[in-house]
């Protein structure tokens, strides 16, 4: 039988991407609450890991604060990247693009794709802390889905010094929605920013040891 019948499709996990509970109106798969060490917390950038690190990065955690075309495939073919990955202390999920500029119907779909990873990665056992994006108050219907309260969040100041106002009233929904227990900022955070938040150098994260 053909591959790409309709029966076949509807068996298919990585074409119906139903796998997983979900949350919200738009039923976007939901990563678990899961705690990490944030004392003497180290990342480094997804396009600086390897299928075979025999260094002490394995002790650090994985971010994918970085252009998408470096990351995109974990979402299409998500199977290829695992055994890299398994060998880092956490995940951070990957940071789709949400920009302002794109129909909100593309700003939901990146957030899908972030949580779908991310809740794929906790069905084989790795932790993962989920990255947390948003662009105008539109995207608030969204853009918090699929993350548990009162949890490990990472989030990125990263190009946002010109459009702090936006930013800001992101934030605060965050909080309010969230309640996040710890915050992982990476870039500089603004004076204004509450919350128990982790500071992160994204230029220190891109200096790894090989």
């Amino acid at each position: 039988m053909p591959k790409n019948t309709s029966k076949c499709m509807r068996n298919d996990h990585l074409f119906m991407r139903n796998g997983y509970s979900n949350q919200g109106k738009w039923n976007i798969p939901l990563i678990r609450k899961q705690s990490v060490d944030t004392e003497n917390l180290s990342l480094i950038a997804c396009s600086d890991t390897r299928l075979r690190d025999n260094s002490v990065n394995k002790k650090s955690g994985v971010h994918f604060f970085v252009d998408d075309y470096r990351f995109n495939g974990i979402y299409n073919n998500p199977e290829r990247t695992l055994t890299k990955y398994s060998q880092y202390a956490f995940l951070l999920s990957p940071d789709f693009s949400t920009y302002a500029d794109m129909d909100l119907w593309r700003q939901l779909e990146s957030v899908a794709k972030n949580r779908w990873v991310g809740a794929y990665w906790q069905s084989k056992g790795l932790t993962v802390i989920p990255t947390i994006s948003w662009s105008t108050p539109r995207s608030f219907e969204f853009c918090f889905d699929g993350a548990e309260r009162n949890a490990t969040v990472s989030i990125s100041t990263l190009g946002c010094r010109r459009s702090k106002l936006q930013f800001m009233r992101g934030y605060h929904a965050m909080l309010e929605k969230l309640t996040p227990e710890t915050i992982i900022c990476f870039g500089k955070p603004f004076p204004e920013m509450e919350g128990n938040i982790i500071s992160i150098d994204y230029q220190a994260s891109r200096k790894v040891v090989r």
